[in-house]
C-alpha cells in the first residue's frame, strides 16, 4: 500500500505542476493532495505541521492567483473584458504550443478589451498588457509554490528512508 501512495503522491505532484500553467487544473490543491497522500506512506517521514503550513500554502496561492490579473488588468486601467480575454487566450494558447501559452493571455485581453471599448486602441494595449503581467505573476507563485511542494516531497521522502522526520 505505500507504494501505491508514493505513486498516487508523484503522479498528483507532477499533475499539480502541469496545473500551475494550465488553467483548469488546480495546479497547488492537487500538489497539495500528493502531499497529503505521500504523509500516510511509512516511507515518507512528514509532520502534520507541515501538511498543514502546505495546505494554508495553497489556498493562499490560489486565492492570490485569482486576484492577480484582475488586479493588474485594473490597475492598468482595463475591464472584465480584458481578465475574460486573457483566460480565453490562454485556454486557446495551450492547443498552439509554449509561444501560445505565452502570448495567449495577452492577445486574449487584448481582443476582449477592443471587444469593450474599440475607441482607445492604446488603453487596449495597456489593459492586455496588465491582463499579461497578472497572469505571469500568478503562474510564476503557482509554479514556485508547486516546486516547493515537490522539494517537501523529495526531503521528507529521504528522511523517511534514513529514519528522520520532517
Amino acid at each position: 500500500m505505500d507504494v501505491v501512495l508514493i505513486i498516487v503522491a508523484i503522479a498528483l505532484l507532477i499533475l499539480g505542476f502541469f496545473g500551475t500553467f494550465v488553467p483548469v487544473l488546480p495546479g497547488a490543491p492537487l500538489a497539495w493532495f500528493g502531499l497529503l497522500a505521500a504523509f500516510f506512506s511509512e516511507y515518507v517521514k512528514m509532520h502534520i505541521v507541515t501538511l498543514i503550513i502546505c495546505a494554508v500554502v495553497a489556498i493562499v496561492v490560489s486565492v492570490v492567483d485569482n486576484i492577480f490579473p484582475v488586479m493588474m488588468t485594473k490597475q492598468s486601467g482595463g475591464s472584465k473584458a480584458g481578465t475574460w480575454g486573457s483566460t480565453i487566450g490562454l485556454v486557446i494558447g495551450l492547443f498552439t504550443g509554449p509561444w501560445g501559452i505565452l502570448l495567449g493571455p495577452f492577445c486574449g485581453a487584448f481582443v476582449g478589451e477592443l471587444i469593450n471599448d474599440s475607441s482607445d486602441k492604446k488603453k487596449c494595449f495597456k489593459a492586455a498588457l496588465g491582463a499579461f503581467k497578472g497572469f505571469l505573476l500568478g503562474t510564476g507563485l503557482k509554479m514556485m509554490t508547486v516546486a516547493g511542494f515537490i522539494w517537501v516531497f523529495i526531503v521528507c521522502l529521504m528522511h523517511g528512508v534514513q529514519g528522520m522526520s520532517v
